[in-house]
């Protein structure tokens, strides 16, 4: 059974539009964490690449922006997580 508290669906990058695949996922990522919709632990970089229609690296690129901006930490073996302000 599919659970409503964690499904998200997925939002498609705009290939369209002169704004880079890796910092669309980014910002798509960065506003959800500042609405509140994404607290703990940010989804993996598969999980990424499927629900925004990237490659992997793509999606490991905006985690690295993230991380490196102060708004995720990345813990080694275990995941990356939406940092307490």
């Amino acid at each position: 059974m599919l659970s409503l508290v964690s499904y998200r669906p997925p939002v498609i990058i705009d290939p369209n539009i002169p704004v880079l695949r890796w910092r669309q996922v980014a910002d798509i990522l960065r506003g959800q964490i500042e609405r509140g919709e994404l607290t703990g632990r940010v989804p993996s970089i598969k999980t990424l690449a499927q629900q925004h229609g990237v490659a992997m690296g793509t999606a490991e690129r905006a985690l690295v922006i993230l991380r490196d901006e102060g708004t995720i930490t990345v813990v080694v073996g275990r995941g990356a997580f939406v940092k307490r302000h």
